[in-house]
């Protein structure tokens, strides 16, 4: 789920936010959550994830936090722990689940319409969004961050299965200049279910791109090959009063259907279906990668890993 990155807003600019929508104004965390609030949705630097998250497990039994969980291993399994502990709910936010072509392919892998699986080939690309994500104390990493989640998340609904080995070659200011974060990187990863994968992460769209990005999977299997591009349900629409050409979808809108499982969680009581142990295993690839490439060789996992240098 990406959003264009907001500037730093003094709290007269959210109170006369707050008072656009005809919503009440809270200057910290705690008078919001002391509402009582059915739910919660966490859309903070990813940094700051943990200690949000954990603050509201004492408030609220339903959390939505943004992708990725976190920025370290320890602190996502103590955003899980303190969730457990106090009975919250915690579901994290992977929208490409609820794209319908996504949905299509998971249920012809499911009927096994494909047969044996031999490889799956992935892209996730985007623009360099700027902002806390370029910050690596913030963000926790860059491109291979950003994307790299979405998509091993995706291959362990498919499959019910673990990544096992991961290498990668990850690029600085190979398409833009002066981040302190990496803004490429190739994957290559191996599953447990014997599936070799690669995955094409970066920041390479320019701004004046239709959309933001991409997800596309390419799978090759024993009864055929299935591509699969995520966002093609759009129409061109080339507009002098716009200045470019955008992409206007008309199909379905996989955010909203991310939302709408959180709130039929809450109402129904059911587990989130997108858990944070989800959460946490797709952070332990990203995390592996960035460990890959710093040592120059395959990792497997599970790895003790630490936060992004």
């Amino acid at each position: 789920m990406r959003t264009a990155t907001p500037p730093v807003c003094s709290s007269l600019t959210r109170w006369t936010a707050a008072a656009r929508y005809g919503v009440p104004f809270h200057a910290t965390p705690e008078s919001l959550l002391m509402q009582r609030l059915d739910g919660v949705i966490v859309c903070a630097e990813n940094a700051r994830h943990a200690p949000l998250v954990q603050l509201a497990a004492d408030y609220t039994s339903h959390i939505l936090c943004e992708k990725p969980i976190a920025t370290t291993l320890d602190d996502a399994r103590a955003m899980i722990d303190r969730c457990a502990a106090t009975g919250t709910q915690l579901q994290i936010a992977f929208p490409v689940r609820f794209a319908p072509p996504i949905v299509q392919l998971k249920a012809m892998l499911d009927q096994g319409d494909l047969g044996a699986i031999y490889s799956v080939k992935c892209t996730n690309h985007g623009s360099q969004p700027g902002g806390w994500f370029t910050d690596p104390q913030l963000a926790g990493g860059g491109a291979v961050m950003d994307h790299t989640v979405h998509v091993i998340d995706l291959l362990r609904w498919f499959w019910r299965t673990e990544v096992t080995e991961v290498y990668a070659e990850i690029g600085v200011n190979l398409l833009h200049q002066d981040l302190a974060v990496d803004d490429a990187g190739l994957l290559s990863f191996r599953l447990a279910n014997g599936v070799y994968g690669t995955l094409d992460t970066s920041w390479s769209r320019p701004p004046s791109y239709p959309t933001w990005g991409d997800v596309t999977l390419e799978v090759t299997a024993q009864h055929g090959v299935v591509t699969v591009d995520a966002f093609r349900q759009q129409v061109a629409v080339s507009s002098n009063a716009w200045g470019k050409t955008r992409w206007v979808p008309w199909g379905s809108n996989m955010d909203l259907g991310l939302v709408a499982d959180f709130v039929e969680m809450i109402r129904t009581g059911r587990a989130p279906s997108i858990s944070g142990e989800d959460g946490y295993k797709s952070l332990e690839v990203a995390l592996a990668a960035y460990e890959s490439a710093r040592q120059g060789r395959p990792v497997s996992l599970p790895h003790a890993i630490g936060q992004v240098a």
